[in-house]
């Protein structure tokens, strides 16, 4: 081989080296976690939670901005549209998987333009109706609703919410006739139900535990695929024949479709790290939650889960914002 060919050939084993070294590091400046709901709810206490450690590990600030509109969309479409490689979302079920099933004209969709990073907590739903209904399982309460067409209201905080499609879902399943009652936030709803002003709801289990242990609801059926400590009693919905092993409420940590592997990888390890540490989960599993943490392949299964099943529910019962 002659001195020209090897310098030719030499040339790329050069350029390589320099080359990487005109990659920018990531992050180089401030990361931004767009969080869907208000300060104080559990998707925020979760942002900040992992945003505490990433911060760290990263080595630059990591800020959390709360855009609270649309049960969590307005915030997922703006972290999809801000295209400047630092920006990541925090949201739930519905916003994070089928709310462009359930919208069509909604300005993202979360199949497409999200990337998952890590599902950070998930906790079951309860089944749960205030104490005055003559009900104490999941098979007196359907007999009641059919017994009494119309007369039994369920609540929820909106058309598409998880705990609105479970109801939806179980009603169609045995062709009983509820009437839905959508509340802005879970506090009224729950509020709604200790009063009596509607029959029953299935909610997410943080939100109903003090209530249920103070016997002002009467939980009946627990979903996922464990008994829940706190209600050791309460069967499964998947005890009394009905389906419910997968349903949960969770938070995911999202970036925009696009977003380098190796970027994902990095930020899903970090949030393992932040997650296993019990000081940084302590206040999910006090709002009810079990920390997680998880690769970026499990919370892209679970958005894939949640299509499947609900995707055909909501197109089925037609269900809509504003049902």
């Amino acid at each position: 081989m002659t001195p020209t060919r090897r310098a030719a050939l030499a040339l790329p084993l050069l350029a390589a080296p320099s080359l990487a070294a005109a990659q920018p590091a990531w992050p180089d400046r401030p990361v931004r976690i767009i969080v869907g709901f208000p300060g104080g709810s559990t998707p925020d206490i979760a942002a900040r939670a992992v945003a505490t450690h990433l911060q760290a590990a990263l080595g630059q600030p990591v800020v959390v901005d709360n855009r609270a509109g649309a049960g969590g969309a307005i915030g997922v479409e703006a972290a999809v549209r801000a295209n400047d490689g630092h920006t990541l979302a925090v949201t739930i079920g519905g916003p994070g998987s089928i709310a462009r099933i359930l919208n069509p004209q909604l300005g993202y969709d979360p199949q497409t333009d999200l990337a998952p990073i890590s599902l950070l907590a998930r906790m079951p739903f309860v089944l749960c109706v205030n104490p005055n209904l003559p009900v104490r399982t999941l098979a007196e309460l359907i007999a009641h609703a059919r017994a009494h067409p119309g007369r039994l209201n369920y609540g929820s905080v909106g058309a598409g919410s998880t705990g609105h499609l479970l109801v939806a879902e179980l009603a169609a399943r045995h062709g009983l006739e509820m009437t839905h009652v959508p509340f802005r936030s879970v506090p009224q709803s729950v509020t709604e139900l200790v009063a009596g002003r509607i029959e029953l709801m299935a909610a997410a289990a943080g939100s109903v535990l003090a209530q249920a242990r103070a016997g002002q609801v009467r939980a009946i059926g627990v979903s996922g695929s464990r008994r829940m400590a706190q209600l050791p009693d309460v069967p499964l919905l998947t005890e009394q024949g009905e389906p419910g092993a997968g349903v949960y409420a969770w938070i995911g940590f999202f970036a925009p479709a696009g977003t380098p592997a190796e970027r994902i990888a990095r930020l899903a390890a970090e949030t393992g790290r932040a997650l296993s540490n019990p000081e940084t989960g302590r206040a999910l599993e006090a709002a009810g939650f079990e920390p997680l943490g998880t690769p970026p392949a499990a919370l892209a299964e679970l958005v894939r889960e949640e299509v499947a099943h609900w995707g055909p529910v909501i197109r089925r019962l037609n269900i809509r914002p504003e049902s």
